[in-house]
């Protein structure tokens, strides 16, 4: 699949200033949650109070029986930088005539180079649809399926998965886009709003800086 799209480790993501408008993360009540990431980071659940009154639009909106089953918010910086570091090193292994910028490059489609994380903002989630008891519809892949893993059809248009698959990931691009969201085409899980990626996909400023986990706690 070509890859027009740019990615987070691209400069232009970078070179988006963040000044941090001060809004708090707060705990994301009255939305299904998943406990599959728990071990590896407790504060998964937490997300910026703008985006999460933009969650519960969308929740609404949904289909009777549908709902979002959110997997992931606020992730700390140092998981951020050890998941990055994982990944990259399981490519230099498969690739190693890859150069330290293809490495990083290639990473970022699946792991955010921890400098621009999205997740590290609180303005980024990852997630998912469910029926009303929980069980997950078909997307395609599962949640964090790696482009490697999946050979690409974690990529949110990707054109080699079922009928149903894709009309649910059309379902869930037209709900979160029409609350303001945007997407990382690479990951079809992976929505944020008011950070860079965000900003850049929009035209907007950022609204959101990374926080660390003593922000978040006494937030």
């Amino acid at each position: 699949m070509a890859s027009d799209f740019v990615l987070l480790s691209d400069p232009a993501i970078a070179a988006i200033a963040t000044s941090d408008c001060g809004e708090p993360v707060i705990e994301a009540t009255h939305l299904r949650l998943d406990r599959r990431e728990d071990q590896y980071n407790p504060l998964l659940h937490y997300v910026r109070s703008g985006l999460h009154r933009r969650l519960l639009h969308a929740e609404q909106s949904l289909p009777t029986g549908t709902h979002l089953l959110l997997i992931e918010g606020y992730r700390p910086p140092a998981v951020q930088l050890h998941q990055f570091t994982a990944y990259a090193d399981v490519l230099r292994e498969q690739n190693p005539d890859w150069t330290p910028e293809r490495l990083r490059r290639e990473a970022s489609r699946f792991i955010s180079p921890p400098e621009v994380a999205p997740h590290c903002t609180g303005g980024a989630i990852d997630l998912t649809l469910c029926s009303a008891d929980g069980v997950e519809l078909d997307m395609g892949t599962e949640v964090n399926a790696s482009p490697v893993a999946s050979e690409n059809r974690c990529y949110t248009a990707a054109p080699d998965i079922s009928a149903q698959a894709a009309a649910n990931r059309r379902l869930l691009v037209a709900t979160l886009t029409a609350a303001g969201l945007v997407n990382y085409p690479t990951e079809w899980w992976h929505w944020s709003y008011g950070e860079r990626y965000w900003a850049w996909s929009t035209g907007s400023d950022a609204r959101y800086a990374p926080l660390s986990t003593d922000q978040v706690v006494t937030g």
